[in-house]
């Protein structure tokens, strides 16, 4: 039976790419698998930047597969590593991630790409939470919309299900950037390359901080970067990395970063 990830690994960049017809959902053995592979991605020294994206141009993404669920896949079964979709709920995801979204991007799809970095869409690409119609809950976005975009927006698409397309998403800052379709994947990967090129350890750093002080007060988070108590930030400035940073500006060249 074909994997539903088709993965891809060139110049540091680890590309999945969700592949379940018709629509790309996720049933148990799916949201294992994602785990497993961004567990390796996070773990994996030579990899420093990671692309998820949905086959086709129809879907990026719809979230849980119903059909799965119909046939006894429990919606609160293992989904193994970094909860749902294998990113959600990793801890000590250091490294950037883009979601490219292709298409229909909804439900637990929308709570997929809202777990990455940075998320680019293609202009045809639609999203939802439409959740409240079939009566339940709509958990991580519940947490997570409502201080990534206006509040009121975020309510009205969690209490509604309205769908909104790839304008109104990029006006309210859901997402980054959008493209057209047979563009996306060319601008994903450039964005990923430029990543890949940067140093390692400050987006490890970068990622911590703003990882932890979602729940922190201001003071108490720069108390904690002064008082040596974020790991990333600590390795940061004991680094090689941090030393060529500087080695390169004097020099008037481009620092090679080794990541260590």
């Amino acid at each position: 039976m074909d994997s539903p990830l088709k993965i891809r690994k060139e110049d540091q960049i680890l590309e999945v790419v969700l592949d379940r017809p018709k629509a790309n959902a996720i049933d148990l053995k799916t949201s294992r698998l994602m785990g497993d592979v961004f567990t390796d991605f996070r773990d994996d020294p030579d990899l420093r930047v990671a692309i998820i994206t949905g086959a086709g141009e129809k879907f990026f993404c719809p979230g849980w597969d119903l059909k799965a669920a119909a046939d006894g896949d429990a919606v609160d079964g293992d989904y193994g590593k970094g909860g749902f979709g294998g990113l959600q709920e990793l801890r000590g995801l250091n490294k950037p991630v883009i979601a490219a979204v292709n298409g229909i991007c909804c439900g637990g799809g929308l709570e997929l790409a809202l777990s990455a970095d940075i998320i680019l869409a293609a202009e045809h690409a639609e999203f939802a939470l439409p959740e409240i119609r079939s009566g339940t809950v709509a958990d991580a976005a519940s947490i997570k919309l409502p201080k990534r975009i206006p509040y009121h927006i975020a309510m009205e698409m969690l209490l509604t299900g309205r769908w909104i397309d790839t304008q109104e998403a990029a006006r309210w800052g859901m997402i980054n950037h959008v493209h057209p379709a047979g563009q996306l994947m060319q601008e994903a990967w450039t964005l990923a390359r430029l990543l890949a090129s940067g140093p390692p350890l400050v987006y490890a750093a970068i990622k911590e901080v703003v990882r932890e002080a979602e729940a922190m007060t201001f003071q108490d988070a720069m108390n904690r970067i002064t008082k040596s108590q974020f790991e990333t930030v600590e390795t940061l400035y004991r680094s090689e990395d941090q030393l060529e940073g500087a080695k390169a500006f004097a020099e008037k060249r481009d620092p090679v970063w080794k990541g260590r």
